[in-house]
């Protein structure tokens, strides 16, 4: 990759670590001090299922999305923006990090509208207004952005405003190509693998959309390769790299060897 100057960073974390197990935070740290301008997306389902249960709600999902009725939208906020957001800015502030933790409603960050009425709470990103954002990188803050977006309903002669989850996958794609920035998920597989379990080196766009179609890439890569695609058609670059590796983020941002897959233009 080498260093990208000016252009932004945005980088992915998801599954059960949440960079808790490996070097992704210490390498996120390590890139700010080296006037890399990161910003951070997460998830969290796995917590957020796991307090469902706590709280005696049995999490249900359509077509890979969780099913968020009203509680468990109670429950997706809390964990969201608050317990894995929070912790992930505390634990980059131990490193010396000047994070700023965000839910995509802060500031109007991410507009959305409800997916599905099937998925209840559910949103889909229809505007990104990075302005702040983009005031935070300019003065060295590291945004840590959880993926909770505003809808604003009419109702009557006003507006009723209205949270909604939202696939963070798709808002680590949404806010790259507005902000301009280049895109690395940081995953819990090699990349994203053919149809006999092998890594993908390198895709095109159209290659990328054509392994959706065909099903090859399936369940949650579907997401993370449209995000790419997204990134790619917005004139960056996109990865989707093995989290688990000690030391991949800093080693792929600095032009040395990381397996996974880079999305390009062709």
């Amino acid at each position: 990759m080498g260093s990208s100057g000016t252009r932004p960073l945005v980088v992915k974390i998801g599954g059960s670590t949440l960079g808790a197990e490996d070097t992704t935070l210490e390498d996120l740290a390590w890139l700010a001090r080296q006037a890399v301008r990161p910003v951070l997306v997460h998830g969290g389902g796995p917590l957020i299922s796991d307090w469902q249960r706590r709280l005696g709600l049995e999490p249900r999902f359509i077509r890979g999305l969780r099913v968020t009725d009203e509680p468990s939208l109670e429950v997706a906020i809390a964990v969201l923006a608050g317990l894995v957001n929070k912790q992930l800015v505390a634990n980059l502030q131990a490193f010396g990090v000047r994070a700023v933790g965000l839910a995509g409603v802060d500031g109007a960050l991410i507009r959305a509208r409800p997916a599905d009425p099937d998925l209840g709470f559910v949103g889909q990103v229809e505007r990104v207004d990075v302005g702040l954002l983009e005031r935070l990188l300019e003065d060295s803050y590291l945004p840590v952005i959880a993926p909770v977006g505003i809808y604003l309903e009419a109702v009557g002669d006003g507006v009723r405003p209205v949270c909604l989850n939202l696939n963070a996958d798709t808002v680590a794609g949404e806010l790259a190509a507005v902000l301009g920035a280049d895109l690395i998920f940081l995953t819990d597989t090699p990349g994203v693998l053919d149809g006999m379990g092998q890594t993908i080196p390198e895709l095109t766009p159209a290659r990328a959309v054509a392994l959706v179609e065909g099903g090859v890439a399936r369940g949650g890569m579907i997401p993370k390769v449209e995000a790419c695609v997204r990134a790619v058609e917005a004139g960056g670059t996109a990865w989707v790299i093995d989290g688990r590796v000690s030391g991949s983020l800093r080693r792929l941002v600095f032009g040395e060897g990381v397996a996974g897959t880079v999305f390009r233009t062709g």
